[in-house]
């Protein structure tokens, strides 16, 4: 008898242990598992956010994110969305100013008038028609800014290949976290399409648009709509064309940094359309 059960509490110590390494297994599989995903998780978040990193109008290039963190606007700092044509403009203190330009007026100089703006830059001339009746505070900024030769003399920092095709300019600094040292709200984006000869802001999230602008030189559809049309490219679509094939140095990543053919902006001036 004695052996019998000594041979049934071997069987059952056997099967305790069995049991264990079954659980031990499940837990390293489960806690494995949920390792990946977690890591899958991060990747996805990365990349639905590098559009936004990259229009960082108030914000670092994606290389220094993690050393300025991208800024999330609140409700109470952010300016509200201004009706169009708007009569009255709010521009609020946002960081450092690239160049000391003040502040554009409140009310639109330049409301219920047509504008063409003409870019001079070392590699020829581009005008854009502005638009103003869908844009007003934009416009208004945007030919402030020109009028004060905010831009003079700075660099389109950065051009975009590959996904979204953009020229990107208006940065003093030339590092893509330069601004006017205000921010206001976006307009115009209700369905906004980003066309080839588009022209829209940059921005880090509602509300930050700054100085810095694009040109779109090729349907960029993939880009969504949060970001300020205000105007559309009427003649010098080509010479941006002409730097996008020469291609970036990829700064940022493949097809993404400071354009291989420097782009300096010498001048904006505007007229009456």
């Amino acid at each position: 008898m004695a052996g019998k059960k000594e041979r049934q509490r071997k069987l059952a110590r056997e099967h305790y242990e069995r049991q264990q390494a079954r659980r031990g297994h499940r837990h390293h599989r489960t806690r494995r598992l949920s390792i990946i995903a977690g890591a899958v998780c991060v990747v996805v978040a990365l990349g639905a956010g590098a559009t936004a990193i990259f229009l960082s109008g108030g914000g670092k290039p994606a290389s220094a994110a993690t050393a300025t963190p991208r800024p999330t606007p609140t409700a109470s700092a952010t300016p509200p969305l201004a009706a169009e044509p708007a009569s009255h403009c709010v521009y609020a203190p946002s960081g450092a100013a690239a160049r000391k330009v003040g502040i554009p007026p409140v009310k639109p100089r330049y409301k219920g008038k047509s504008y063409l703006a003409t870019i001079k830059t070392n590699r020829g001339t581009v005008v854009l028609a502005l638009s103003n009746s869908k844009a007003t505070c934009t416009v208004n900024s945007f030919l402030y800014l020109a009028s004060q030769n905010y831009f003079n003399n700075t660099p389109c920092h950065r051009l975009v290949t590959s996904g979204i095709y953009v020229l990107q300019c208006g940065d003093p600094t030339g590092t893509g976290s330069g601004g006017p040292g205000y921010k206001f709200a976006n307009e115009n984006t209700a369905g906004a399409k980003y066309t080839q000869g588009t022209v829209a802001m940059a921005n880090a999230g509602p509300g930050t648009n700054g100085s810095q602008f694009f040109l779109v030189y090729r349907n960029s559809t993939t880009l969504p709509a949060n970001y300020t049309l205000f105007g559309k490219i009427v003649s010098g679509l080509g010479i941006i064309q002409n730097v996008a094939k020469a291609g970036s140095d990829n700064a940022n990543g493949q097809g993404d940094g400071h354009p291989k053919e420097k782009v300096t902006i010498q001048s904006v001036t505007f007229t009456k359309a």
